[in-house]
């Protein structure tokens, strides 16, 4: 299976700002959801769901590492 390349074009890289931003504030938003959730099946969905976001920002880190990704956190 081929890989596709990355796009790494001006809009691309603002897109990813975008969705980094929205990815930061989706995790802050579920470690809330875990800290009021009761059932540990549901808090370990939660945590599985949080590690994806970390993943997928990491993912966007590494493919514009120019960008100081701690300033977007």
């Amino acid at each position: 299976m081929d890989e596709k390349e990355e796009d790494k074009s001006e809009d691309s890289r603002e897109n990813h700002i975008k969705y980094y931003k929205a990815l930061t504030e989706m995790a802050v938003s579920i470690q809330k959801e875990i800290h009021d959730e009761d059932d540990g099946a549901i808090k370990n969905h939660l945590k599985n769901r949080i590690d994806a976001i970390m993943k997928d920002k990491k993912r966007i880190e590494q493919m514009f590492p120019e960008i100081n990704w701690v300033e977007m956190n």
